[in-house]
């Protein structure tokens, strides 16, 4: 029996229980890890489709919101 990790699955699991924890505990270094966290994630799911299909969503709400804002 092979168990197999997706490894952008178990970053996002990182994420949501660095993020839970309290803020006013956290130092500079700390931060900066959850940033790269996240940014390794996003790299991960990019290529996906979930990750094309969110950069489609919100390539079309900032169209969206760019074409409401103009005269």
């Amino acid at each position: 029996m092979n168990l197999t990790i997706d490894v952008a699955a178990l970053l996002a699991i990182v994420i949501l229980l660095r993020l839970r924890r309290r803020t006013e505990a956290r130092k500079r270094s700390d931060e900066q890890l959850t940033v790269l966290i996240v940014l390794v994630f996003g790299i991960l799911v990019a290529p996906t489709g979930f990750g094309e299909g969110v950069a489609d969503l919100v390539g079309q709400l900032t169209h969206g919101l760019s074409q409401s804002g103009s005269p």
